[in-house]
């Protein structure tokens, strides 16, 4: 089943085309990556699917409906959760009152509370749920707003390069986070430069260049495409 499909998406900004006509689908319970250069539209199409940013033309379904008009707040509400590249926590509160203030319109009493507690133990942050989010390294702020993301189980999961700054040993956890989110049910979309992360999670790579998908694949399909190494991995070399 297709979760996720735009069609003929376009945006373009000052006559920047950030979106060229791009037809893009993404299964049910796939972990789907996409890669490309700076600039090459990645955080654009994020935003156009949220709804942050209006199509110039084109259209977006949602689960087979018709979003491309549905404001933010209502594609949140269909199942959309996002978690964007610099963590949008409230760092003067605690760990507990982050996940609150994310869950508190969708969940109340106990089922808020007994949510909190599987979201903290999942993202290994029980121990230090009552210290302030600012106190917490660069990967364990990642991982709260991870769990603030999913704790409201979305069906689709974007993630806008969920372990920029972490190690790679923070990087290895993330990626088994998210393949157990993935075998919980949820659809996972991910803007990612670390191609080990690529090829740890990904089930299928899209890459964009100039607003315009380039190629799409297994992750050595991708990997093996002559073209994608010239425009992004550097001749060959990884990276």
């Amino acid at each position: 089943m297709t979760i996720l499909k735009t069609e003929k998406l376009k945006k373009s900004f000052g006559g920047v085309h950030v979106a060229r006509d791009i037809d893009f689908t993404l299964e049910k319970g796939e972990m789907h990556c996409l890669i490309g250069p700076n600039g090459a539209g990645k955080s654009s199409f994020f935003r156009l699917i949220l709804g942050e940013h209006r199509p110039d033309g084109g259209k977006i379904l949602f689960m087979d409906e018709d979003i491309t008009d549905a404001r933010s707040f209502a594609r949140i509400r269909k199942g959309i959760s996002v978690k964007f590249q610099v963590p949008g926590i409230f760092k003067a509160l605690s760990v507990h009152q982050n996940l609150t203030i994310a869950f508190q319109n969708h969940l109340h009493g106990h089922d808020l509370e007994a949510t909190i507690a599987r979201v903290l133990d999942f993202v290994s942050l029980a121990d230090v749920a009552t210290e302030p989010a600012g106190a917490l390294s660069h990967g364990q702020q990642q991982w709260l707003e991870i769990g603030m993301a999913v704790g409201v189980e979305p069906k689709l999961l974007l993630l806008d390069e969920p372990t920029a700054g972490m190690s790679p040993d923070e990087t290895h956890k993330t990626g088994e986070m998210l393949h157990e989110l993935n075998a919980q049910g949820i659809t996972i979309l991910a803007v990612e430069h670390d191609m080990a992360f690529v090829e740890q999670i990904a089930s299928r790579v899209t890459v964009l260049h100039f607003g315009a998908i380039f190629a799409q694949g297994t992750v050595s399909d991708i990997i093996a495409h002559q073209g994608v190494a010239e425009i992004y991995l550097g001749g060959g070399h990884g990276g």
